[in-house]
């Protein structure tokens, strides 16, 4: 199969879309939400590697204070649990969380006989 990892991930965002798409078939809308929790992914990444540079707390005009990259994260980490939860993904039992109000078709798995 080729690959269809989408460009300008980095190696997070990929491993993520990757470990999704070679489990399960989405849909378009799925497959974007998918790429929105790829790039947040890559982008706590990059905000937890400035924390490490540069330290949690940083010199601020009124005295120490907590790095806005801090911040950043938490709300990225929420937005990744929304966007992830919004997929709906099968859990190992194979039901899904969230049930929706209207009829929706399930995921197929990838080598999966009918």
């Amino acid at each position: 199969m080729p690959d269809r990892t989408p460009p300008g991930l980095k190696a997070a965002g990929k491993r993520l879309w990757a470990s999704v798409t070679d489990e399960y078939d989405l849909d378009v809308h799925e497959e974007a939400l998918l790429l929105e929790a790829c790039r947040t992914k890559d982008l706590l990444n990059e905000l937890d590697s400035t924390v490490r540079r540069e330290g949690v707390v940083i010199p601020g005009e009124q005295g120490p204070r907590v790095h806005p990259a801090v911040t950043e994260a938490r709300l990225q980490k929420t937005s990744l649990n929304q966007l992830i939860a919004s997929l709906r993904l099968p859990n190992e039992e194979g039901t899904r969380p969230q049930r929706r109000g209207s009829a929706r078709r399930s995921y197929g798995i990838r080598g999966a006989v009918s």
